[in-house]
């Protein structure tokens, strides 16, 4: 059966807080590692029915990115929940959702 390696290494500094995040995987048409000032990553743990998470951010991610960050995630998790279960009801209320927390999350930060 193939195989599929996804590789992450978080470079932190002396109070262990993420520096410089960067990724590769076997079946990616890039040839250097990737970077990243965030990341999300979820496990579904079928025997103890809970999902397990790790997200990290460097110190050089912005409020603002942090917010397009999250925006982006729950669209894609949107559209991810469409295609596993095609309950496309609940499926518009993440998206209506996602497009309300953007664009309050833009009316804080323009009040800040």
């Amino acid at each position: 059966m193939p195989t599929s390696t996804i590789k992450i290494d978080v470079h932190l500094d002396n109070e262990k807080v993420p520096e410089l995040i960067s990724w590769a995987a076997t079946d990616s048409a890039a040839d250097m590692k990737q970077q990243a000032k965030a990341m999300m990553l979820a496990f579904w743990d079928g025997a103890e029915k809970s999902a397990l998470r790790i997200d990290l951010w460097t110190k050089e991610m912005m409020v603002d990115e942090m917010a397009d960050f999250f925006y982006q995630t729950m669209m894609t998790m949107a559209d991810t929940y469409n295609r596993a279960t095609r309950q496309q009801v609940l499926v518009d209320e993440l998206k209506t959702f996602a497009h309300q927390f953007y664009h309050k999350s833009k009316e804080l930060m323009e009040k800040s």
